[in-house]
């Protein structure tokens, strides 16, 4: 009968109250006491790809929004020349509104404001590009509209139409007209089918329709809206 030798052993003691008790290792395991590091949730990860995705999806849209806003919507611009005087001053901000001629496009028809609006719109005509080889825009109070007649002579701008055959003058019938004193020039203009006639408020210095003539409804950009700065000066038009 084999025999196995006695393996001798020791006494565990127990500690004394206070005492920590010593850790048991064995090879290959972590000290009892000690914590591994721990491997992060997977859920976690997918949180963060999910954070990434929707920063860089945010700053690819949003120039997409803001590029479409100013094209189709509205957009910021600054009056530059006093041909507006006194209704609008130099480097006042405006808001024009492009929706509705967006709205036009999209019907398939033209874009034609109201008499009196005051709007912008793209100027290419050989007389006011020449100079600078590309077309300008321009912003104007539109007092004729498609099929009109619009006279000036002797100081006085009147326009005709099937309403008013003897004429009438915007001028004075409008609000607008208050700051209007005199009307230089001497034409008659028969304002053709999706145009419309504009001059500045400023008429003793204002480049307008008296010059090169009526705007095609398709060169407008848009209306004044709101004029922001100066502060102290903003009003809803």
């Amino acid at each position: 009968m084999d025999t196995h030798p006695q393996i001798p052993t020791t006494p565990i003691e127990q500690p004394d109250s206070g005492e920590v008790a010593p850790t048991i290792q064995t090879p290959g395991s972590q000290p009892v006491g000690f914590s591994t590091t721990p491997t992060p949730p997977a859920h976690k990860n997918r949180n963060g790809i999910k954070s990434i995705v929707t920063t860089l999806t945010i700053l690819f849209v949003a120039p997409l929004i803001a590029i479409t806003m100013t094209t189709f919507v509205f957009q910021s611009y600054e009056v530059d020349g006093p041909s507006m005087e006194t209704t609008l001053q130099n480097q006042d901000r405006l808001i024009v509104l492009k929706l509705p001629r967006t709205l036009a496009r999209i019907s398939g028809h033209s874009y034609i404001p109201n008499r009196g609006d005051v709007v912008i719109f793209n100027e290419s005509s050989l007389s006011l590009s020449e100079s600078s080889g590309q077309a300008k825009q321009l912003i104007k109070r539109v007092v004729g509209l498609p099929g009109e007649r619009v006279v000036v002579s002797d100081g006085v701008l009147t326009v005709y139409n099937k309403e008013n055959p003897e004429g009438f003058q915007p001028d004075k019938s409008l609000p607008y007209g208050s700051v209007i004193t005199t009307t230089q020039g001497d034409i008659s203009i028969k304002v053709g089918p999706d145009q419309v006639f504009v001059c500045g408020d400023n008429r003793g210095n204002s480049l307008d329709s008296r010059y090169f003539g009526a705007v095609d409804a398709n060169q407008i950009v848009g209306k004044l809206a709101v004029r922001i700065f100066p502060f102290n000066k903003a009003k809803i038009f």
